[in-house]
């Protein structure tokens, strides 16, 4: 009799109980590792995106919507009319009162911001120096930049005044003939630069003593051993390793001399920049066509060519800087 074997099939193994716990936790572990990642990724964009989004709504809309307005008949009570294309900037470019305020703002911004790097230098190296009290002393350059443009005006054109001014008076004491500072161009020009030096230099001065205190000591103490005084340090170790900074402050002054507006409009209450508009700038004439004759159009066409002057301006100054930077690395 045959026998026969019977085969029991095995059960499957059952999972454990913590099996299911163990798959949750590799699917929470990779999605947390995929979000980490995307922080990585997306956290330095997100970082910096608050000063692109504020740049686009306050400087590149405007930009887009004054050249969208240089394009057409646009004055205040009626808006925007025919499209004139190029029309606005032929018309500015053929008047006089164009390149008149040209040369008037090129005279002032070099009258005020050569002097006034060359000064910054050396109000930053004697602040560098130990001083007694060199907190006071640096907080105190900043406090003609903390005043009010409107206010400054008013006391510069005091103290400017052809007639009972204070350095006229001056003047006068010593045996000198008064200036006419109001009538002349190049006293005005001299004039308003000093109101803008003024201003400014304290606040150049305190971004190159940041940078001088940021050279390391050593270089100065080698220098000191090899027989180098403090002028020849100077001009030979700080000057040089201050050359991006001196190029960040020629560049951001050449940007905001261009642009001057407060203190030759507060200079004298007519507001055309003297009776021959001898001190006229470019802005100031922007403001004359705009809120003056209410003609939007050409307003906005003279803010763009000085908007592409200040681009022209900038980038050759990079191209020189550029090219001194690759002779020096030549050496």
């Amino acid at each position: 009799m045959a026998v026969t074997d019977r085969v029991t099939p095995q059960a499957s193994p059952s999972p454990s109980p913590g099996a299911g716990r163990d798959g949750g936790n590799v699917r929470r572990l990779a999605f947390s590792q995929q979000v980490s990642r995307w922080d990585v990724k997306l956290s330095p964009y997100l970082y910096v995106s608050p000063f692109f989004l504020l740049f686009a709504v306050t400087g590149l809309f405007p930009l887009v919507y004054t050249a969208w307005v240089s394009l057409h008949n646009w004055n205040l009570i009626g808006g925007q009319g025919k499209f004139t294309g190029l029309e606005n900037y032929a018309f500015v470019v053929a008047q006089p009162y164009f390149w008149n305020a040209v040369g008037n703002t090129f005279s002032i911004f070099i009258l005020s911001s050569v002097p006034q790097v060359v000064v910054a230098l050396v109000v930053a190296a004697v602040l560098d120096a130990n001083l007694r009290a060199r907190t006071f002393w640096r907080m105190g350059v900043l406090v003609p930049f903390v005043v009010a443009p409107v206010a400054v005006g008013l006391i510069f054109n005091n103290l400017f005044a052809d007639q009972f001014g204070l350095i006229n008076e001056m003047l006068k004491a010593l045996g000198l003939d008064p200036v006419r500072w109001h009538s002349d161009p190049v006293a005005s020009h001299a004039a308003i630069a000093t109101m803008v030096n003024f201003r400014w230099t304290g606040y150049n001065a305190l971004i190159f003593l940041a940078a001088m205190q940021a050279i390391p000591r050593d270089v100065f103490e080698a220098a000191t051993i090899d027989g180098a005084g403090r002028l020849r340090q100077f001009f030979s170790v700080t000057v040089p390793m201050l050359r991006p900074t001196i190029i960040f402050v020629v560049i951001t002054s050449t940007i905001g001399g261009l642009q001057i507006f407060d203190e030759p409009r507060v200079f004298d209450q007519s507001g055309l920049g003297g009776a021959d508009r001898q001190w006229q700038t470019l802005t100031m004439y922007i403001w004359e066509l705009g809120w003056g004759q209410r003609n939007f159009g050409r307003a906005s066409a003279v803010a763009w060519l000085l908007f592409l002057i200040i681009v022209l301006i900038a980038l050759l100054n990079f191209v020189i800087t550029k090219r001194i930077a690759s002779q020096e690395g030549r050496k």
